[in-house]
């Protein structure tokens, strides 16, 4: 704690005098509450630089009068204050005082299929601190690191992407960082002078982009079909690069077929123009076999994969990544030492990361997931057919956190969902993945399953019907 009394060297008021003066008045005003570790006499002194006799007395007095308390080989601390006109602060009683987490909605909902809430009751926390710190003893990882990610991190990430996803790539073509508006923002840079028409889907997921429209780009968005987005709108747009998740389309979830991913390279090739494959949540699906990944099919692909860890391990590690098409590899390495690029993820989360991977626990985990996952979808489909029949439509099932509910008739989402959170029930409006439509207000919504407990998601759909059941 810094601490900075305004100590006057021209008053005749003795330093000991003038520290206890200070002390007594924050600590009055609440401005020091209870429990506040005061510095050391000796740390004081030398901030102060003062003698420790001053300071000394002054904490002497301090205690002598209940303003302080003194604990064996801990320090001085602050003691509750009654009746002097500041306010008291509550005890602490918690051998540790901790602030608040603060979630980005602060109400509490007993049935919570939010979008972004994954379950990580079974996060493998041994074995991360594990190997966590067995990076902290490792000093060299506190220098600076290479922009481009961690060599062994993007080893084992290439690795993994050969094996699982069908991906052709080499560590030299991953790149990593710590957000994904971050990677977003260097794949504009490096597009800039390539590719200034972007097709999205529509409607779709808005980070990239609307992280390319602030770079200059022109944004097309396509409409989509029962497979995926519209390759002869693609064709007729002019647009030279396309954004898209063929995996598991977000939002509606549908798998783009085999002949469609190769008329969509066959685009590709005949207009110079890129592809950007968005595999959020490829390594989740829960019957069938897996879907490989668009990246994979053609030798040299002029495809940029981008996908992170924040579905299957954390978001709170930040570490997301993208793969880069080889022509492109050295543009960006050209950005890198003009824009004297820093690493944007934690060396040590990379390390560590690199290792869970290498010692075959990401493959465990993600296998045990999958495992939860498909349950919680599972109930999630039979609680919707139970309870909702004939008037609601499924979309998007089978994989990743998230299915399209769509109501047969109803009013407008906007309000369903309002009715809904009233009843501590959270969904989410399917309506702001439109790129241009805010008056679409349909009644879809976007169910999430990852987060919520299974035994809450029959109870919490049967809720929803209930409260939904006099509009529907």
């Amino acid at each position: 704690m810094l601490l900075v009394p305004n100590l006057s060297d021209i008053d005749r008021v003795p330093y000991y005098i003038q520290l206890y003066d200070y002390f007594k008045k924050e600590i009055i005003s609440g401005s020091l509450p209870m429990g506040t570790r005061l510095p050391s006499i000796r740390i004081l002194a030398a901030q102060l630089q003062l003698s420790t006799t001053p300071v000394e007395l002054a904490y002497q007095q301090l205690l002598s009068e209940g303003f302080l308390v003194s604990k064996p080989r801990s320090g001085y601390y602050v003691q509750q204050v009654h009746g002097l006109g500041g306010a008291a602060a509550e005890p602490d009683r918690s051998p540790l005082t901790l602030r608040p987490i603060s979630p980005r909605d602060s109400r509490t909902y007993p049935y919570d299929f939010h979008i972004s809430r994954n379950d990580f009751s079974l996060f493998p926390d041994k074995i991360w601190r594990s190997l966590y710190q067995e990076q902290l003893a490792n000093p060299d990882l506190l220098q600076y690191g290479d922009p481009q990610g961690e060599p062994a991190l993007r080893e084992s990430i290439a690795a993994h992407l050969r094996q699982f996803r069908g991906l052709r790539c080499t560590a030299e073509q991953v790149v990593v960082g710590g957000d994904q508006y971050t990677l977003c923002s260097l794949l504009a840079l490096l597009l800039q002078k390539k590719a200034m028409k972007l097709a999205i889907e529509n409607p779709g997921y808005h980070l990239l982009p609307a992280a390319f429209q602030r770079h200059g780009f022109q944004i097309l968005p396509l409409q989509l079909q029962e497979d995926g987005l519209d390759i002869t709108q693609l064709y007729a747009s002019g647009a030279n690069a396309v954004y898209l998740s063929p995996s598991h389309q977000f939002p509606r979830g549908m798998v783009m077929p085999i002949a469609k991913r190769l008329a969509l390279l066959d685009w590709a090739r005949a207009n110079s123009g890129y592809i950007i494959e968005d595999d959020y949540d490829g390594e989740f699906r829960y019957h069938g076999r897996p879907i490989p990944a668009l990246q994979g099919l053609l030798e040299d692909s002029p495809v940029i994969y981008m996908c992170s860890f924040a579905q299957s391990l954390a978001p709170a590690l930040c570490v997301h990544y993208m793969v880069l098409p080889k022509p492109l590899v050295l543009d960006y390495h050209r950005l890198k030492s003009e824009l004297y690029l820093e690493h944007s993820a934690s060396r040590l989360n990379q390390i560590a990361l690199h290792y869970f991977m290498e010692r075959e626990h990401f493959a465990k985990h993600l296998r045990r997931m999958r495992l939860v996952y498909q349950r919680k979808h599972d109930l999630l489909l039979g609680a919707i057919q139970q309870n909702f029949g004939d008037t609601a439509a499924v979309h998007g099932q089978g994989a990743g956190f998230h299915i399209l509910l769509t109501l047969r008739s109803g009013g407008s989402a906007r309000q369903l969902a309002e009715k809904a959170a009233a009843a501590g029930i959270r969904v989410t409006p399917m309506s702001y993945t439109w790129w241009s439509r805010p008056e679409h207000d349909a009644p879809e919504f976007i169910l999430g399953f990852g987060g919520i407990a299974e035994e809450r998601i029959e109870e919490g759909i049967r809720s929803l019907a209930g409260v939904w059941d006099n509009i529907v």
